[in-house]
């Protein structure tokens, strides 16, 4: 079968041949029609991979036994992952998926739905609290920040490095007011579009635009840290945490009954509100591109359609 192949340490994925995923008891055999790509893929998400060559992990979406549609994690039975014709996948980690939900908002609300929307909840946001979220271009960010609206949130800031990608949040209507990170004081950047402090931050990145942002809250704040693209070292003082709340919160770790289940209400919600993300797409024989893309830090969700390449090579 054709598949996107890590050949060993740190090596790019490469469009070519696998051997067939061999079915054993307790997993299920999916022939994958979309599969997703995430930062957490790129970012050494092969350090701990068994055996090489190994094919890329990836989240995604196929038809299992019988036709049925269904949502798989990045829990591919190794070797095998989600960048192939086929994958293997313990049972408990394959959902089905409603008819009216599409491939790429499957894989949108299970990983990175997840990682912003529970952390976002845990921090209690009360009616028309300003949030700032850390990160803010990125999927989680760009999702986190309509979360946030959703759950009560008065005003949403978004903070990131780029001033194009943040443009283009506005342009979108999803964030208030943005802050551009990485100039001479980012301190004072973010206190401009504080008003009286923020009331939660969500932090994707951490490092020192963490402690900066919380430099900027209000007495009583929550600031929840998900993330250390930043960096994950800290330094503060007692001081900076007086009267503060800092929680960090491992969105991945929960049983898979428990993750099913915030897909799901992330799904609902999905229905009841008009939620975008930013979207690439790219065919299965050009993962060398959509990796480098993502490895670059894009500003979109970056998906593969792998049922297309069947009939490639």
């Amino acid at each position: 079968m054709k598949a996107a192949v890590i050949g060993s340490h740190g090596a790019t994925p490469a469009f070519g041949d696998f051997r067939e995923p061999e079915p054993r008891e307790g997993c299920v055999v999916i022939e994958v029609d979309t599969a997703g790509l995430g930062g957490w893929d790129v970012l050494g998400a092969y350090r701990l991979a068994v055996e090489y060559p190994c094919v890329l992990r990836g989240e995604g979406v196929g038809r299992a036994e019988y036709g049925r549609r269904v949502y798989f994690g990045e829990r591919s039975v190794a070797p095998w992952g989600g960048w192939a014709e086929r994958t293997i996948v313990p049972a408990a980690e394959v959902w089905d998926v409603p008819d009216d939900i599409d491939d790429e908002t499957a894989i949108t609300m299970a990983i990175a739905g997840t990682g912003a929307f529970v952390p976002l909840e845990q921090a209690a946001i009360k009616p028309g609290e300003t949030v700032l979220v850390l990160g803010a271009t990125g999927t989680l960010g760009q999702l986190a920040l309509q979360f946030a609206r959703i759950l009560g949130a008065g005003r949403v800031v978004g903070a990131s490095r780029s001033a194009t990608a943040l443009d283009r949040l506005r342009e979108r209507g999803i964030a208030d007011a943005t802050v551009v990170m990485g100039g001479d004081d980012d301190l004072a950047a973010l206190k401009a579009e504080a008003g009286e402090g923020y009331d939660v931050v969500l932090d994707l990145v951490c490092g020192a635009p963490m402690v900066a942002a919380l430099k900027a809250t209000r007495w009583g704040a929550r600031i929840v840290t998900v993330g250390t693209g930043a960096g994950a070292a800290i330094n503060l003082t007692a001081g900076d945490l007086l009267f503060r709340t800092l929680t960090v919160v491992g969105t991945g770790q929960r049983p898979p009954a428990d993750r099913e289940r915030i897909w799901r209400r992330l799904l609902d919600i999905t229905r009841e509100h008009a939620i975008t993300v930013d979207q690439l797409d790219y065919d299965l024989p050009e993962i060398a591109t959509a990796w480098a893309v993502q490895k670059a830090g894009p500003h979109a969700k970056i998906t593969g359609k792998i049922a297309p390449s069947a009939d490639i090579g």
